[in-house]
């Protein structure tokens, strides 16, 4: 089978996506960065009565068209306690920030603008016009009124209104599951004491992490031996949990010990496509368990992830009908880059922003997809398409970002 472009591999992974339809009702709390399942109507008006904006006194403009004028001040309005009277030519209400506006007065006169007097009087230092810092009622939203829509993404903006317009709980649509399944007879979890040939499994906790980062719930099914009935039955284990994806890491060659891609087909796994024009990653498999979608990466840490940022995260976006990822930027290379073969290279770099914020890449010299320290340092890729020409420092390049640059 011919290497698959990588362009076209992503096309055809996202081109059998579908969104998930699948809904939950979520607190508030739990609702940051999910989407939206319906519309949100308010289930009240805010403010709910005409308010003061300032602290200051609450009058009638008629009263205070002069300076100097002299006002009894025959009560106080809080937030939350409300002055019951109305107020009648010749008074004022002490008032606070959000307090109800007493009856009768149609505007507030700051409180550094009024001169208190002894006996409760207050004299204006300033005029006010009708409506002058009172907010009035319905201002920002009224009862009925839709205000968040479906598909909008739960920030804090939004879940600030939900929460305003008296909604505890909100229908989102349900995440994507991935399953993640680490395969292989040498692999140990971190902590434990290692036997000879054996090596800590590092490429779990960097899936999950991408994949929670990019909108997904994560299934951990452990270190699976190199073995076809614990294979089989991790990934029963995941059917039965209904996973979205399942990812398996490790194995989905075709060696004597890999035995992860004949497993899933024994299981009833239709094989899309492996073998991508990449480097690192060459060895991803895609196929589909029924309704579930199976990505086979590699067992190489560093391929591993290099395929999930150009795989699994834009598949978990599509599922989770999320905006797809914004990795790719416009870059200068700090370095001279060899000419490149027929795969599509994906440089490991360290990035710089000029004065001028240009940012320049610096490939590392060493890209052995093992070395899994140059990784964890570097802030980009540098993408190098097939038989792309040598390219002198400073040419433009194209990056993947891995972390935001300041």
């Amino acid at each position: 089978m011919a290497l698959l472009p990588v362009v076209d591999a992503v096309a055809r992974l996202l081109n059998a996506a579908k969104p998930i339809d699948a809904t939950q009702t979520v607190p508030l709390m739990s609702a940051n960065q999910r989407v939206l399942a319906t519309e949100v109507a308010a289930r009240l008006t805010q403010p709910p009565f005409d308010a003061s904006a300032m602290d200051g006194y609450a009058v009638r403009s008629a009263d205070v068209a002069s300076i100097g004028t002299r006002l009894s001040v025959i009560g106080e309005s809080a937030a939350g306690k409300g002055f019951a009277g109305e107020i009648q030519p010749g008074e004022a209400v002490r008032i606070f920030t959000g307090a109800p506006v007493p009856a009768g007065a149609d505007a507030v006169l700051l409180q550094e603008d009024a001169t208190l007097h002894p006996g409760g009087v207050i004299e204006n230092t300033f005029s006010v016009a009708s409506g002058r810092h009172i907010r009035p009622r319905g201002q920002d939203f009224s009862q009925g009124e839709f205000i968040l829509h479906a598909g909008d993404i739960l920030d804090p903006g939004r879940l600030m209104v939900a929460a305003a317009m008296n909604h505890p709980e909100v229908t989102v649509y349900r995440k994507p599951l991935v399953a993640l399944i680490a395969t292989g007879s040498e692999l140990v979890p971190p902590g434990a004491v290692l036997g000879e040939h054996q090596i800590v499994a590092s490429n779990t906790f960097a899936i999950a992490a991408l994949a929670q980062s990019a909108g997904a719930d994560v299934l951990d099914l452990g270190i699976v031996p190199d073995d076809t009935a614990a294979i089989s039955a991790a990934v029963r284990a995941a059917t039965d949990a209904k996973a979205d994806v399942i990812v398996t890491l490790g194995g989905a060659s075709v060696g004597d010990h890999d035995l992860v891609q004949s497993t899933l087909k024994g299981l009833g796994m239709v094989l899309d496509f492996w073998r991508i024009a990449m480097r690192p990653g060459k060895p991803l498999m895609v196929g589909s368990l029924g309704d579930t979608h199976v990505l086979g990466l590699p067992g190489n840490p560093v391929s591993s992830m290099v395929c999930a940022l150009l795989f699994l995260e834009p598949l978990i976006a599509k599922l989770a009908r999320l905006p797809q990822p914004a990795r790719e930027r416009s870059a200068v290379t700090g370095t001279n880059l060899a000419a490149n073969d027929h795969r599509q290279d994906y440089l490991r770099a360290r990035v710089i922003r000029r004065a001028d914020g240009t940012l320049e890449a610096h490939s590392y010299g060493k890209q052995d997809s093992s070395q899994m320290k140059i990784f964890a340092n570097s802030d980009a890729l540098i993408v190098r398409p097939p038989g792309a020409a040598a390219l002198p420092a400073g040419s433009a390049c194209p990056i993947l970002l891995l972390r935001d640059i300041v």
